[in-house]
């Protein structure tokens, strides 16, 4: 396509999305369960399409020379596309927060005065490899309300296409506007440029990829952002840490998965009960394959790590590589997750009440824990169902974000008759 045919091309969808938005705002929780799992349905009677369009998206992956991580992402199977399925039952499963009322309260003049949930209205996300965001970012917009646009990475052209076939047939079936959710059938990256400054259409993007496309969107979009950049995330183990809890916590932490932005890549240790608990749990990674890489005072206790370079302590790794850094006490260990740190996720391991008390309210990040993994800050661990990201933002939403993430607020006002003197 020319720069003018993209243009007209995504102010179309951007049309459809609008008017899809103002059904959907009103759709009945029902409608919406129904095409959830009407979707679903198609999506499970579909695997042999759906494995035949992503074949062909492998295929290039591999001529193009995608990485064995990459083609991993990309690749759909039969648990996978059964996967996909379950998950967007599990969404309608979830209650609507959509119409919610809380805080109705009366005024001295009569009115009450409460605030109602509701959609946000237009979604774009844009995201890279991995089809099943397809399922998953339409299904959590669609319970929630809004219309959304999708504009996954060009790998997974064909895989996308034919997941939105499947949900294309499950909203008609429910009687629900196709448009309410619509994937960008071009590869031109000339389509994201468009989608970030719609204005007029989009209420809101959600990227979902690597740091470079967050950040490209984060500085050119003029469409609000519901994002994180990195997951630098840290344990600090208190010198009145359980031992045992210590070491079982900081090895889940690093070795749980390796490429999750939750997982911890900087663990601090106080230096009271450092010579206790790191060389244990340096014996622990190193048989697990983490590589070490410390400050002088943790190399001192471990030999065998190597240095670590003033580049470590922001390092966000996705990979077993872990910097080690021991610290005098709690407000050092602050200190270094607010001068490092991302926002994202940081626990602290400890007995002390006042201390972890201190913790939750210092540290200015999406997610604070006491003595639990940071492997746990994850929309379903929460209790959330699904999600569609984490934000690291503080407006307007902050953590893990679900159904309640994609939606906002208004003030509703119900009288009988009063005016305002």
């Amino acid at each position: 396509m020319t720069d003018t045919n993209i243009q007209t091309y995504m102010q179309s969808l951007g049309q459809r999305a609008r008017q899809a938005a103002r059904v959907m705002s009103r759709a009945e929780a029902g409608a919406k369960n129904a095409a959830l799992l009407a979707i679903a349905e198609r999506i499970e009677r579909s695997v042999e399409p759906l494995l035949e369009a992503n074949a062909k998206d492998v295929e290039a992956g591999r001529a193009n020379g995608l990485d064995a991580a990459l083609l991993d992402r990309l690749e759909l199977n039969p648990a996978r596309i059964a996967a996909m399925a379950e998950g967007l039952r599990q969404i309608a499963a979830l209650p609507d927060p959509v119409g919610a009322v809380r805080d109705l309260a009366y005024r001295p003049t009569g009115i009450q005065v409460g605030k109602m949930r509701v959609p946000l209205g237009v979604v774009g996300i844009i995201y890279e490899s991995r089809p099943n965001v397809t399922a998953d970012a339409a299904g959590l917009c669609l319970k929630s309300g809004n219309a959304t646009i999708l504009r996954g990475g060009s790998e997974a052209l064909h895989s996308n296409g034919a997941i939105a076939a499947c949900i294309r047939a499950g909203l008609e079936q429910a009687g629900l506007p196709e448009a309410a959710v619509q994937v960008v059938e071009t590869s031109d990256r000339a389509a994201v440029g468009e989608l970030i400054r719609m204005n007029r259409y989009v209420d809101v993007l959600v990227p979902r990829g690597g740091k470079g496309l967050i950040e490209r969107i984060a500085r050119e979009a003029t469409v609000p952002v519901i994002k994180h950049l990195d997951g630098v995330c840290h344990v600090y183990i208190d010198d009145h840490a359980d031992l045992q809890k210590a070491l079982r916590v900081a090895f889940n932490a690093k070795t749980q998965r390796y490429g999750t932005c939750n997982t911890m890549e900087t663990l601090l240790v106080a230096a009271g009960i450092a010579e206790a608990v790191l060389p244990a749990l340096a014996e622990r990674y190193a048989e697990a394959g983490v590589e070490l890489r410390g400050c002088e005072r943790a190399r001192a206790l471990v030999p065998s790590m190597s240095a670590a370079t003033e580049e470590d302590w922001g390092e966000e790794y996705l990979a077993p590589v872990l910097a080690v850094r021991v610290v005098d006490g709690l407000d050092e260990a602050i200190d270094h997750i607010e001068t490092y740190g991302s926002h994202h996720t940081d626990a602290i391991i400890t007995e002390d009440y006042g201390r972890a008390r201190r913790f939750l309210r210092e540290v200015d990040s999406s997610s604070v824990m006491v003595n639990a993994s940071t492997r746990f800050a994850d929309g379903f661990e929460y209790g959330l169902g699904a999600e569609i990201g984490i934000s690291t933002d503080k407006l307007h939403a902050r953590g893990p974000v679900g159904l309640e993430g994609l939606t906002t607020e208004k003030f509703i006002v119900l009288g009988d008759g009063q005016i305002r003197e």
